[in-house]
């Protein structure tokens, strides 16, 4: 599951779960080329996501239910994953 397009068909559907309003994922890896986390092809990761269901939730319970749908994908094929999570 190295390349981006994989991985991001992944996430995509791991975190239809959250059913978002919108979804970004970007590869950021090319900026942290020569990483030792980049090491084997793991992925730098960005995703923007916004949906109902973060509604009155804490910054950090946001992060949660995401972490909580891709935790086995860190360190690999994942190094690094940013997060930008809003209520919609």
């Amino acid at each position: 599951m190295a390349d981006f397009e994989t991985l991001q068909a992944v996430l995509t559907e791991r975190l239809q779960e959250l059913h978002p309003s919108s979804l970004v994922i970007l590869d950021e890896s090319h900026l942290h080329a020569g990483h030792a986390g980049a090491q084997g092809g793991a992925k730098h990761l960005r995703v923007k996501i916004a949906a109902a269901g973060f509604t009155g939730l804490s910054h950090v319970a946001r992060h949660r239910l995401v972490y909580d749908r891709l935790r086995d994908l860190i360190p690999h094929p994942i190094h690094a994953l940013a997060l930008e999570t809003q209520a919609s």
